[in-house]
């Protein structure tokens, strides 16, 4: 399986009016070259196109709304080509149950007022019927967004169509994804808690429990050849602290065969983990040892949360699939001389998102856990990033929580964990205060690239509140 570019399954269609066709001839010929358009560029936004066709009469509309419901569509785009009934739409909607996107698209940036016939306007008038749907949706209950621009030159409107597309593939891969459970989640962090029946109803996504003895069965039959593979891989990517004691490298290049393993297993999409052992035992041993194998899979599209943060695991899989990376985070530090908050975590990080080479170093004590070993220290590239918790509310929901910033360049602490400077749009204080007034989990994602489009439309798609801070 490809972890890291999920296609949404879309539907299209456009809807014009049959009485047109026998009035107007070349009227739904014209109009088809438009809805090629519309599948031509949705088509390159990593799309599964399910293609309806140009629906002009209610009993058609019923016909494609049966095909989208067999095809199980993620996301339903309607674009509005010329005039059209309302009841050409709705049984699409009705038997489909999935998110509307209305695409108000018009081919001329004006008419030619003076030479313009009925067909011309016809041929440009996409806006005629969108109240007209707009109201049959909000009647009947149903959710749905309106993207209002021109066909051809209108980067605005297309990058909402993309931010759409992308959205919907991410949901997709929520709604399909297995994730692993393994361990128990630390002791005492109550706001990482989770009921598994939550995620199974609320967004879709399985959680398979897992056992420490699933991992230690698999990293028991790990060999020589594969460990000397995983260290090539290890050495290649990271560079090494002096003070790495090879012994260390050697088990966590062990481990990290082993967690390969599980996860093929299991067919896991991500890992939410953490045990505690006892006097150096094995499961402690076993515990102390995943910070590389759990980066490794991170940068390969399969996030590893510790601490047992289910929660925080979803965000990083979702950011993650919208292209942003999604590294496990929380907030360390803030500084007011140079206004920013010092963000990172021990344990894996998605080394994928770095500009620098990340440095792995031996510790012989991991803060507030149990054991020793390989840690890896890096931080997410310069530049704009965003970061995204998902919380839950005192009646059981879950929430996203989202801001925006910029990774800035500077010091980090070496102390063999992740950690960035991200400057937010509010002073450090202020930020936090108003982070902390939406009741967050103390984890996020902290993901590349400005995202606030995508998130908002993920949100919508997923039926999650979104709190955006600063």
């Amino acid at each position: 399986m490809d972890h890291s570019k999920p296609r949404a399954r879309v539907g299209v269609f456009a809807v014009g009016l049959a009485a047109y066709w026998p009035q107007f001839p070349g009227l739904k010929e014209r109009l088809e070259t438009y809805l090629a358009e519309v599948e031509r560029r949705i088509a390159g936004f990593q799309a599964e196109l399910v293609r309806g066709g140009l629906v002009d009469t209610a009993p058609a509309a019923r016909q494609i709304g049966e095909l989208f419901a067999r095809q199980g569509v993620d996301l339903l785009i309607c674009h509005t080509a010329t005039y059209a009934t309302s009841a050409q739409v709705l049984p699409i909607v009705q038997q489909t149950r999935a998110p509307v996107l209305v695409l108000n698209l018009q081919p001329a940036a004006a008419l030619d007022y003076e030479r313009t016939d009925t067909a011309e306007w016809l041929a440009n008038c996409s806006a005629c019927c969108v109240p007209e749907i707009s109201n049959a949706f909000a009647r009947s209950g149903i959710s749905f967004h309106v993207v209002s621009g021109m066909l051809y030159e209108d980067p605005k409107a297309w990058t909402q169509i993309e931010q759409w597309c992308r959205a919907a593939s991410a949901a997709r891969a929520l709604r399909t994804s297995r994730l692993g459970f393994l361990g128990h989640t630390y002791p005492g962090m109550l706001d990482m808690y989770s009921d598994f029946t939550m995620v199974h109803g609320q967004l879709g996504a399985h959680v398979e429990v897992l056992e420490m003895c699933d991992l230690a069965r698999r990293v028991a039959r790990v060999t020589e050849a594969e460990i000397e593979r995983k260290l090539e891989e290890t050495t290649a990517l990271f560079e090494l602290d002096p003070g790495v004691a090879p012994e260390d490298l050697r088990w966590a290049a062990r481990v990290a065969v082993g967690l390969d393993r599980l996860v093929a297993d299991f067919d896991l999409d991500g890992l939410a983990y953490y045990y505690r052992g006892l006097d150096g035992n094995e499961y402690e041993r076993l515990a102390a040892g995943m910070i590389l194998g759990n980066s490794l899979l991170t940068a390969r599209g399969i996030p590893a949360s510790g601490e047992g943060d289910l929660k925080n695991c979803i965000a990083m899989l979702l950011m993650d699939r919208l292209g942003a990376g999604g590294s496990y985070t929380e907030f360390y530090a803030m500084d007011f001389r140079d206004h920013f908050v010092l963000m990172g975590h021990d344990g894996p990080g998605h080394i994928a998102i770095s500009d620098r080479r990340p440095v792995l170093r031996s510790l012989q004590l991991y803060h507030g856990k149990r054991g020793y070993g390989i840690s890896v220290e890096f931080n997410v590239k310069t530049g704009p990033v965003t970061i995204l918790g998902m919380t839950q509310t005192a009646q059981g929901r879950f929430k996203f929580v989202a801001a925006e910033g910029e990774s800035l360049p500077g010091p980090i602490l070496r102390i063999g964990n992740t950690n960035s400077r991200i400057r937010f749009s509010l002073p450090p204080a202020e930020f936090v205060n108003r982070w902390c007034a939406e009741g967050p989990t103390h984890h996020c994602a902290l993901g590349v690239g400005h995202r606030r489009g995508e998130i908002e439309k993920l949100a919508a798609l997923l039926q999650v509140p979104l709190a955006w801070v600063g």
